[in-house]
């Protein structure tokens, strides 16, 4: 019956975890992380709600692998190019020079570490805790767990403040896990113990020497397709020899396993490897974890103590002030707006504070109220800090145009483009007449779109469907899309593309000036390409390596030798159209205006290219004819 009950518990844990991020979606609640929200979902089934779930052996075991793998994530999250300082100083929108983002971050981060362990001491002074050195460690930490999808889903991870803000949350990262390690250390075997720890790092070392000799070796690529899979067997071998290697010397689990991701981060993985590990950490380990953190929780025991309730909000205040006043520091450069946003971001904490706290716990520092406190102080944290980002941060892509791009004709066609076109750079709309019902798909919430009572060229200007920057003209009737593509050009609209088919009709709306778009010459062109240069067209489809077309309109980088370019992102310059020139870029070659310059890397960084290059003129990113 006991295994029978397990199971129960397993399935109830699982299915919640699954249908979590479903409800999140439905409900559009994506100011919550789902990591937090799991959490929550814990709470409704564990000890503070419906008590459905009980504690055993299956989900003990795999709420403590889920724990492990969270930590390694958190490692594998860190990217140390950030600490060489190689980014070449940008100029500000507001003029003003980029301030270097390791030198600053590590002042505001020495700010916040100084003011927690001042914060620290008030607390032990009121009698809430016992240990200074844990309460700073508390205070102190920053969650990369919210703070990098943040920075990703406002299209700023690369930006000047973008990188200090990630900075920041990486150093505090590093730094706490190690003196969380330090703090176990000494408290469980005394000063001693702390010889030990050189061990664990003496052999991160030897592993990293050794996985950086093989890495390179023919045989690993031969080794990593098929059932073999020797990457994935090599990391999970790292991560729990480093586990047990840790425990063995009387340091927690979690400093092994953080430091396994540190190493497979220095060894810099493949994407798709990293992709991997994600899925398989926060697709089933990791949600396990977070949801039993929810389901330990007592909140009315831990709430009957008025020292706790007390603590809650005073705890709340101290994330505040710990990263605000540093953070200030931002001001130099940046407005009062922009510098509190970082501020309330870098307020954020989960992991790790739920690292001290179980840490705390199990070595006596701490009682279990005490743990679920702070734990759900993590939780408020994590929940407002977002949304008060969100709230005060502008984004620098504001500050430029976007495109304007309207569509006419709902079909299987358009309806795709809108999802794939960035809404950092397009301003995208839809128009289809609502007697014309499409398909179910395109009534759902996924896709806004403009009913219109007709196509009549009368009701698309009543719409001001032709004050627009591009005009995509993609009805079921072609004679119709040159009527209205052709009217466009006549009043001035700058790009108009239309779906034609018939060859005759397509010579004459490109007597006007009118991209033509073909489905049967598309298809055809496609499987030329894809029999003669297969290549080619992974290099067009694939969004890591696509290409790119951006037109130079910025005065402020005119003339200046590629070599000199203050923009240094993943990015390669490929090929420059000028006039009627098709020039080679070297390191002397200098951008002039109306320049057309081929590009090919990340998407991030292309969009910040763009908004570099194109500032104050809308013009598009747009696939090169090749």
């Amino acid at each position: 019956m006991e295994e029978h009950a397990s199971v129960v518990s397993l399935a109830i844990v699982v299915i919640c975890a699954f249908l979590t991020p479903i409800l999140l979606h439905r409900f559009r609640l994506r100011v919550i992380p789902v990591v937090v929200a799991e959490i929550i979902v814990g709470l409704i089934i564990g000890k503070s709600g419906f008590d459905l779930v009980q504690q055993d052996m299956w989900l003990e075991t795999l709420s403590t692998l889920g724990f492990i793998f969270l930590m390694f994530l958190s490692g594998v999250e860190i990217d140390f190019s950030a600490f060489t300082g190689s980014r070449q100083k940008e100029q500000l929108s507001n003029g003003k020079k980029a301030p270097n983002t390791f030198a600053v971050s590590s002042l505001i981060f020495g700010g916040v570490f100084i003011l927690s362990l001042i914060l620290s001491y008030l607390f032990v002074w009121m009698g809430f805790i016992d240990n200074a050195f844990l309460m700073t460690l508390i205070i102190s930490t920053i969650s990369l767990g919210v703070v990098v999808p943040t920075l990703k889903d406002r299209q700023i991870m690369k930006t000047n403040i973008g990188q200090i803000i990630l900075l920041v949350a990486v150093i505090a990262d590093l730094v706490t896990m190690i003196l969380l390690a330090v703090f176990a250390s000494l408290h469980e075997g005394g000063g001693g113990s702390m010889w030990l720890l050189l061990i664990l790092f003496g052999a991160g070392i030897v592993l990293y020497v050794f996985g950086n000799y093989f890495k390179k070796r023919s045989f690993v690529e031969s080794l990593s397709t098929g059932t073999i899979q020797i990457g994935t067997r090599a990391i999970f071998t790292l991560i729990i020899v480093l586990v047990g290697l840790s425990e063995s010397i009387g340091a927690e689990n979690i400093l092994g396993a953080f430091l396994a991701g540190v190493l497979v981060s220095l060894l810099s993985p493949n994407h798709d490897m990293v992709q991997k590990l994600d899925s398989f950490g926060y697709g089933f380990l990791i949600p396990i974890f977070f949801v039993m953190v929810g389901v330990e929780l007592n909140l009315g025991e831990m709430l009957s103590d008025s020292k706790v309730i007390i603590l809650i909000p005073l705890l709340v205040v101290a994330l505040l002030i710990s990263k605000i006043i540093p953070v200030y520091l931002l001001k130099k450069w940046y407005d009062t707006k922009t510098v509190f946003a970082a501020g309330f971001l870098l307020t954020s904490t989960l992991s790790l504070v739920i690292a001290a706290a179980k840490v705390g716990e199990n070595l006596g520092v701490i009682d279990q109220k005490m743990s679920g406190a702070l734990i759900l102080v993590a939780v408020i944290s994590s929940i407002i800090s977002p949304i008060l980002f969100a709230k005060l941060f502008r984004n620098p892509s504001s500050e430029n145009p976007t495109v304007r791009v309207k569509l006419i004709g709902a079909n299987q066609l358009t309806l795709p483009v809108t999802k794939e076109l960035s809404p950092h750079v397009y301003d995208v709309t839809l128009f289809h007449p609502a007697q014309e019902k499409v398909e179910d798909e395109t009534s759902s919430s996924l896709f806004d779109i403009v009913e219109i009572e007709s196509y009549d060229i009368g009701e698309l200007k009543k719409q001001d469907v032709f004050d627009t920057d591009i005009l995509v003209v993609t009805s079921g009737n072609e004679e119709r899309n040159a009527d209205i593509a052709l009217y466009a050009k006549e009043i001035g609209v700058e790009r108009v593309i239309a779906r034609i088919e018939t060859p005759t009709l397509q010579d004459k709306v490109r007597d006007h000036d009118v991209d033509v778009f073909s489905v049967l010459t598309s298809t055809t062109s496609l499987m030329k390409a894809l029999i003669e240069s297969p290549s080619l067209i992974g290099i067009l489809t694939n969004r890591d390596t696509a290409l790119y077309q951006i037109d130079v309109h910025n005065p402020k980088y005119m003339n200046i030798p590629l070599r000199k370019f203050p923009f240094t992102g993943d990015v390669i310059f490929v090929r420059i159209f000028r006039g009627n020139e098709s020039l080679i870029p070297h390191g002397d070659t200098e951008l002039l205006r109306d320049d057309r310059i081929i590009v090919t890397g990340s998407t991030e960084y292309v969009e910040e290219l763009k908004r570099t290059l194109q500032f104050g003129k809308s013009r598009s990113i747009e696939k090169p004819e090749l």
